[in-house]
This record gives C-alpha cells, structure tokens and sequence, in this order.
C-alpha cells in the first residue's frame, strides 16, 4: 500500500527566508552547499559556538551570498532540523485505503523512525541537543507534528490492542517510551561505529516492540 501524509497538506517550515524569492535547480544547489557546511559546524561545536563567518568561511564565498537565501544562522539551524522533523513525524501515516492489521502498520512506522532518524543524522538531534535555539513559531509547527504522529501510534496501537496483538497498559505512556528509544540516539550513535545502519534499526525496532507488548512473531 502507499503511504501518504494525513496532515492538511505538505508541512512546510514556518515562514522565514533570505532575500531569494524564486527557487530554480541552481539555487537549490546552492542552499544544500550551505546547509551542508553549517551542518557540519553545527555539529561538531554546537550552534552558539557556530558563526555565519565560519559558515561563509568554510564555503569559501562572502556573507551577502549566504544571506540570499536565509535570513540568518537560526533559519539554517531550523531548515536542517525541519526536514528531519517531517519525515519523522509523517511516518506512522498510510494511505487510507491501507487495510493491513494495525500491527504491520505501527511495526513499519517504527522501523520508519528509527530510519528516519539515522538517515537525518546528525541533524535529526540537534532538537534534542538544543532545544532553546528554536523560534515559538518553530516550535509550535513542531509540536503540531508531534501531535499527529502520536494521534495516529496511539490509534492504532489501542486497534492492535483489540485485535490482541499488543499487550500493554497506559496508551500514551507506552508510545512516548517505545519512540524514546530512537529519541535518544543523540547520546550515543556515530555513523562510524561496529554496527551499520541497518543493524541499528533492527535492534531498536525490537527493542521498541517489546515496549508495545507485541505478540508472537511479528
């Protein structure tokens, strides 16, 4: 089945940009330059010890060039955790013609978390690592994310339930813990480290299936 996003359209990042008015293949181009170069900064010594010169710098190009297309360093650092963001939070949604048993859909809405989070890596924690950066308008489409995605684990975590596939107590509590796990990869994942990526995704996805109390094979 196709999975499509129930949420009333594409999520876009709330509004704030440089003096770019049209995007063309070129000017796409250049964005993901600099959004690959403060990434990279941002990651390596956080966003307060992180500069726009040093971003212009590692570029090789002036200010004013950055400045084209955002507005300054928070809309950077909020475009690389957006993306992250979406794709996580869209990833428990299926098409509505999607008639498969509840289980199949939380089990492969996890395994597309924790995928998401990885592949996003390292921008996908830079929320968790620093979470005052945001802007109230960031942080108010964020959390609307968030809504829907635990709306949709919780419904159909209690349907799994009734179908006697999932065995656990208090709905809400059980979702936040079975997504904690993929949560806190910022503490101790490394693209470099003994296990590849997908390995990481089978151990937490089953780990995250334990929470939910899943029944015999999956």
């Amino acid at each position: 089945m196709g999975r499509t996003s129930e949420t009333p359209g594409k999520p876009h990042l709330p509004a704030g940009t440089g003096r770019q008015r049209a995007a063309t293949e070129s000017t796409d181009v250049q964005r993901e330059r600099i959004l690959q170069a403060a990434a990279t900064l941002f990651a390596a010594q956080g966003y307060a010890n992180t500069t726009m010169a040093q971003i212009v710098r590692v570029l090789g190009v002036t200010k004013p060039f950055v400045y084209y297309y955002f507005r300054d360093k928070q809309e950077i650092f909020e475009t690389l955790s957006w993306r992250p963001t979406v794709d996580c939070f869209t990833s428990m949604d299926f098409a509505p013609d999607d008639k498969r048993p509840a289980r199949v859909k939380v089990t492969e809405g996890i395994e597309r978390l924790i995928r998401a989070t990885i592949a996003h890596h390292p921008c996908a924690v830079f929320p968790y690592r620093e979470p005052q950066v945001y802007r109230p308008e960031y942080l108010a489409a964020q959390k609307k994310l968030a809504h829907h995605f635990y709306d949709r684990l919780c419904s159909l975590l209690e349907e799994g339930r009734r179908d006697g596939d999932f065995d656990f107590g208090e709905t809400r509590i059980t979702a936040l813990a079975a997504c904690s796990l993929p949560g806190f990869l910022y503490t101790w994942y490394r693209p470099d480290g003994r296990l590849p990526p997908d390995a990481i995704v089978a151990e937490l996805s089953r780990l995250a299936w334990r929470v939910l109390g899943l029944r015999g094979r999956r």
